[in-house]
């Protein structure tokens, strides 16, 4: 499909939206979408259980497994800051702009995906598109588009890569690009450490004691998050992990503590991060209006769209990160002696 296709049925789409009057019946499903995703959206671990059950529930919606399985992340790291070692590192005005990213990014992602999930799941239910809804939720016209398209054609790889494409250009100016994160995290010495060093990972663990995932590099780069998000879909959904994966999600509790997959290490580690609910607070979060990042990044599309460059061979991080981990802890250590 050509650049100006695109451009012109995404125009198509946000004219449709101006002019569009929802029906009673439609107000009703609106309200109800809302209140769930509310009710859903409190914290990191409403959300990822949130997640998880809506796959357990739509299988073909693949991105709602990888939504959950990097919202698990999420936790972990926010937990991190509140653990033995960064509060050894950092004082609670470091490590609270730290969680407020987190946290931040978090939220957005789910404010603007979960109504979406939902909007599918009616019209499989209905048996009848409801993808116009998604205007009143304030949904990219380009996600419109790609649910059409998948109400139609049903391809499930193309979903996948087009909820990734959305949900990092969602987060890019309201938390990557934002002066105070900026100021307070992204150009801190302590977010360049943990970037130059390799010390950040997304891990998907499994009941067997093993950790397979990607280390984050580069994270500002919107295209280089895209990137990371395909690869870790390719590994999440590979025929020879997936069940793995799959086993370690439904089994596993999530509590936001590193607890979680540490259990299942052959070698067992002293647990030394918290659970989430016990250090942090349910935070209240305004979303704030926005223009719609398809009209300036339409052009960009199709190469974010390119094939998937994973690397079976670099995914097993099991002895690399915690190698990883310990060594961080080292640096933490001989900082705190000297």
């Amino acid at each position: 499909m050509s650049l100006s296709s695109m451009l012109q049925s995404y125009h198509s789409i946000g004219e449709k939206r101006k002019n569009y009057v929802y029906s009673f019946q439609e107000n009703k499903f609106i309200t109800s979408i809302k209140k769930n995703t509310a009710k859903h959206n409190l914290d990191n671990i409403s959300r990822t259980k949130a997640y998880a059950s809506y796959y357990e529930r739509n299988k073909r919606i693949k991105w709602a497994f990888l939504a959950s399985m990097v919202s698990r992340n999420a936790g972990w790291n926010m937990t991190d800051l509140e653990g033995r070692w960064f509060t050894l590192a950092l004082d609670w005005q470091q490590r609270l702009p730290l969680f407020y990213t987190y946290e931040l990014a978090n939220w957005m992602i789910f404010q603007d995906a979960f109504p979406q999930l939902l909007i599918y799941e009616l019209s499989s239910y209905y048996n009848k598109s409801f993808f116009h809804l998604l205007k009143e939720f304030g949904v990219s016209c380009f996600m419109e588009y790609e649910w059409m398209k998948f109400w139609e054609e049903g391809d499930e790889q193309r979903l996948v890569t087009s909820l990734i494409i959305n949900e990092q250009n969602l987060i890019q100016k309201p938390v990557l690009q934002s002066r105070t994160l900026k100021k307070r995290v992204f150009k801190t010495i302590v977010y360049s450490f943990q970037d130059l060093g390799h010390f950040s990972c997304v891990i998907f663990p499994t009941l067997e004691g093993k950790l397979y995932g990607y280390s984050v590099h580069g994270f500002q780069k919107l295209s280089n998050r895209i990137d990371l998000g395909k690869r870790l879909a390719a590994l999440l959904f590979s025929p020879e992990l997936h069940d793995s994966f799959h086993q370690f999600s439904i089994h596993t509790e999530h509590t936001g503590s590193r607890r979680d997959y540490e259990q299942y290490l052959i070698k067992k580690l002293y647990p030394e991060t918290p659970i989430l609910r016990s250090v942090y607070p349910v935070i209240s979060h305004k979303k704030e209006s926005q223009e719609d990042w398809i009209i300036k990044g339409a052009k960009k599309i199709e190469k974010w769209r390119g094939p998937c460059k994973r690397k079976p061979s670099e995914e097993d991080l099991t002895k690399w990160f915690i190698h990883k981990q310990h060594q961080m802890h080292g640096l933490i250590a001989l900082r705190n002696w000297l």
